[in-house]
């Protein structure tokens, strides 16, 4: 199969172009596109053949729950058994936007979307061109990320290309995604909303809007492989580079002598080691640099937008650099660092050094 890239610049063309991924939607074929957080790989989500097809290309295990996007409200009350209060704050305050909401679902919607779940996550994107695709294709889209399972998630229609070539028929290319994590997801199909995948919209927010918010376990440690997933990305293992990957916790000048001590040592067998770390912290390893380590700044550590958006980039890079380790600093700070050490605990197979 030959993989088209396509463009939609805002130009004319870019009608066209919707029209032709819409179609190939409809037909049950698979289309690329942008979001707001990551890029997704979108089908007919009440087709069930079309779910079966987004699980084949992206090599991800059928019982991973698939999230369906809509482009407007009246989208949701066929899919949805009822609309608890909550969510209807839920969407008054994020819709469109960064933020899944996990519903008991109708007999409309295929187990072979929901990973055999009497639940289904829903997205309204905020993105102009992912809104326009699914008016344009009249059904909803259910889209995981648009990467193979297990690899960083993609942000540009490269990544998707990297990982998707030849699998799926378009690409539909709208740039750069602008937040870079994929989005928050809160279920509240139970009697008090829980946050099972932390994202732009963090914890206090949600709790200044609803009052008690629980965070399920397994947002901040090593979920239970024995237990079916009830949201995307909450089992397996997600967001690996190729290379090992290990996070150092502790002071930062601690923190740089071990990765630096560690990299010394992989100089001597002739490897060569990484580090991701921040911009406050890039003067303690940079005397260092040179054929040996290589430096990978994330951006500033005041700033988890900055963090956010290049981290999963940054995750790909690491594979194209002939490294044998990587080691990464950690980011709890912020809003977003909650979410932010969700993915790197994943990417690192929850390989954590603590030195403090």
């Amino acid at each position: 199969m030959e993989t088209k890239i396509k463009t939609l610049d805002g130009s004319g063309n870019d009608d066209i172009i919707l029209r032709e991924a819409a179609d190939l939607i409809r037909r049950g074929d698979l289309v690329a596109f942008p979001t707001e957080t990551v890029y997704g790989l979108g089908g007919n989500g009440l087709d069930p053949s079309s779910s079966r097809a987004i699980y084949a290309a992206k090599g991800r295990p059928s019982d991973n729950p698939l999230i369906l996007h809509i482009a407007d409200r009246e989208a949701l009350r066929p899919l949805v058994r009822e609309i608890p209060p909550a969510a209807e704050k839920l969407m008054d305050a994020f819709w469109p936007g960064p933020l899944t909401i996990i519903f008991r679902k109708t007999g409309l919607v295929p187990p072979e979307t929901t990973g055999g779940l009497d639940t289904v996550a829903v997205r309204m994107p905020s993105h102009p061109g992912a809104a326009a695709l699914i008016r344009a294709a009249g059904v909803p889209i259910a889209a995981p990320s648009a990467n193979a399972s297990g690899r960083p998630s993609p942000t540009c229609a490269r990544h998707v290309y990297e990982d998707l070539n030849g699998r799926i028929p378009l690409i539909l290319d709208g740039g750069e995604s602008e937040i870079g994590l994929e989005s928050t997801i809160v279920d509240v199909s139970r009697s008090v909303p829980e946050i099972l995948r932390p994202g732009y919209i963090g914890l206090q927010a949600l709790r200044d809007l609803l009052g008690t918010v629980s965070v399920d376990p397994a947002v901040l440690g090593r979920p239970d492989e024995k237990t079916a997933p009830r949201a995307p990305g909450m089992k397996y293992r997600h967001y690996a580079p190729q290379v090992p990957l290990t996070l150092v916790a502790g002071p930062d000048e601690k923190r740089a002598a071990y990765i630096l001590e560690k990299a010394q040592e992989a100089a001597q067998n002739g490897e060569r080691t990484g580090a991701m770390v921040c911009r406050e912290t890039l003067p303690l390893y940079q005397a260092d640099e040179g054929d040996h380590l290589l430096l990978i700044p994330l951006g500033a550590r005041a700033c988890g937008e900055e963090i956010a958006h290049g981290l999963f980039a940054a995750l790909r890079h690491l594979d194209e650099c002939g490294l044998s380790h990587v080691y990464s600093e950690t980011f709890e700070e912020g809003p977003l660092g909650v979410a932010i050490m969700n993915r790197l605990r994943k990417a690192a197979a929850f390989d954590l050094t603590d030195l403090a």
